[in-house]
């Protein structure tokens, strides 16, 4: 009889060597059917509502308006591209894996370990950041007669891990409610900022004479469009991250394409409002270093008003809905990976609620000691764009070899315009790839430090020990079985 999984206060028996049996997976469940299409797509809005609150205003600073209108533009396109694609892939392989399984059928375990990787860099380092922005928003608000310090930090991760284990279902349902707060809070916002538009504020930013196609619209020319990708990501950063949920899903074939259509739906929406509205309320000179651009917007002098204050507590709404979809996330992708033996077996154990609590725990601990020890949130986040961008750049590269070479393989959904769709999404990753070096070099530089000592650890360790039985390693085995009958 197998042994019942552990509970996250007891200490777990020790994995047998070589190939687990099945009471390894029993010890490694997640709740199936939690999740039905309306928390899927409150999931994905989650993920990046806080993303509107504040951020994306500092590509007023590379890009001027019309700068960072384009590359908001085109980082749009290359989300609505990767979510059609990610769609077709989650419909193909719904499991917990998410872009590390489907990597891992399309390029090998190579490829399914970098694409894994780079998506827990976003998932680890988002958090600790938006962390120290609660932290800021709650000494800002006077709130408890609280500062900005390690003890509110710990409360953070303490609470909101402590809902995660409480169970999946209660941790979507309270992410659902906060972010409904946030989505509400934004459409406020908008309403009392296009009372004081002005157009004219809009290309307030003087021209720099020196960049190549300088004007009132693109202040620091056709290079400040580049420069402003990063940003423009901010309005979307962590949509992809919905096919995680596919185990906890209910009918994820059909649910998932569903919901990361109808999340992408309303963020495009919520990104369109928010920048225009508050850019014509606020200028963008007045906004392009504010830490907090929306309330800036509305308070033009720092003279309070009532809208301005709903929007500065919906915003620490927003923030608390990113943190705690960013810590489900990955805890998921984390789970998978160590599920099938590429990182320690340990970390995917699950509690009597079917929680990852070694996967919450672990991470969160990471998460805390990095926001304390470090309290530099930006350079986090563009750590964690970067290694948004390359997973977005391998994700969409599996779902162009898998069309090339799979052609016939079930796909529930399939994505609009099929290779073509996902090729855009590839091209304009590979661009906003090389984008964060413009903006932040020593963020790029400590990611490909993270990625060498992962590798270094794959290549020595863990791919000689990989879990045959996992899922997304199953699905690999079985389109090599395949392809070896057919040759």
């Amino acid at each position: 009889m197998a042994d019942p999984a552990p509970d996250a206060t007891t200490d777990p028996p020790a994995d047998p060597p070589g190939t687990p049996d099945a009471a390894y997976l029993e010890r490694r469940t997640l709740r199936r059917g939690t999740a039905g299409p309306l928390l899927l797509a409150g999931l994905g809005v989650a993920y990046v509502v806080s993303g509107d609150f504040s951020g994306w205003n500092f590509g007023l600073a590379h890009g001027g308006f019309g700068g960072l209108a384009v590359a908001a533009a085109l980082m749009a396109l290359m989300y609505t591209c990767l979510v059609f694609s990610l769609a077709e892939l989650a419909a193909i392989l719904p499991t917990a894996g998410g872009g590390y399984g489907f990597a891992r059928r399309a390029l090998g375990p190579w490829g399914g370990f970098l694409t894994g990787t780079a998506i827990l860099v976003e998932y680890v380092l988002a958090p600790a950041a938006i962390a120290l922005f609660i932290g800021d928003y709650v000494a800002s608000l006077h709130l408890f007669g609280l500062t900005s310090s390690w003890p509110v930090l710990l409360a953070c991760f303490t609470l909101f891990i402590g809902i995660h284990l409480w169970g999946v279902g209660e941790a979507l349902r309270f992410s659902f409610v906060v972010t409904g707060i946030a989505v509400a809070a934004l459409v406020v916002f908008a309403a009392a900022a296009l009372t004081r538009f002005d157009p004219a504020r809009l290309h307030d930013l003087p021209p720099d004479p020196h960049a190549l196609g300088a004007s009132s619209w693109l202040p620091f020319g056709l290079l400040g469009i580049w420069s402003a990708f990063p940003f423009g990501m901010w309005f979307f950063l962590g949509v992809e991250g919905v096919p995680l949920a596919a185990e906890e899903a209910r009918d994820p074939a059909r649910s998932l394409p569903r919901a990361m259509a109808a999340a992408l739906g309303v963020l495009l929406l919520l990104a369109l409002l928010t920048f225009v509205a508050a850019t014509g309320a606020g200028g963008a000179a007045g906004l392009r270093e504010a830490g907090n651009p929306l309330v800036a917007a509305l308070e033009p002098g720092g003279h309070p008003t009532t809208a301005g204050r709903i929007v500065n507590y919906a915003g620490l709404a927003g923030l608390v809905a990113s943190f705690f979809s960013l810590i489900y996330a990955g805890s998921r992708q984390l789970f998978a990976l160590s599920r099938a033996g590429y990182l320690p077996r340990f970390l995917s154990l699950t509690s009597r609620r079917k929680a990852p609590w070694t996967g919450l725990l672990v991470p969160g601990a990471l998460g805390f000691v990095l926001a304390a020890t470090s309290g530099d949130g930006a350079r986090m986040l563009n750590v964690a764009v970067f290694g948004a961008t390359i997973s977005y750049a391998l994700m969409s590269l599996s779902h162009i070899v898998l069309r090339r070479r799979e052609p016939g393989l079930p796909r529930p959904y399939r994505t609009p315009g099929g290779a073509l769709t996902s090729a855009v999404a590839f091209v304009l990753a590979c661009a906003a790839l090389v984008a964060t070096f413009l903006v932040d070099v020593t963020a790029a530089l400590v990611t490909l430090g993270v990625y060498a000592v992962a590798a270094t650890y794959f290549a020595l360790w863990s791919r000689h020990r990989l879990v045959a039985s996992a899922p997304e390693e199953e699905f690999a085995a079985l389109a090599a079985a395949e392809a070896e009958l057919e040759g």
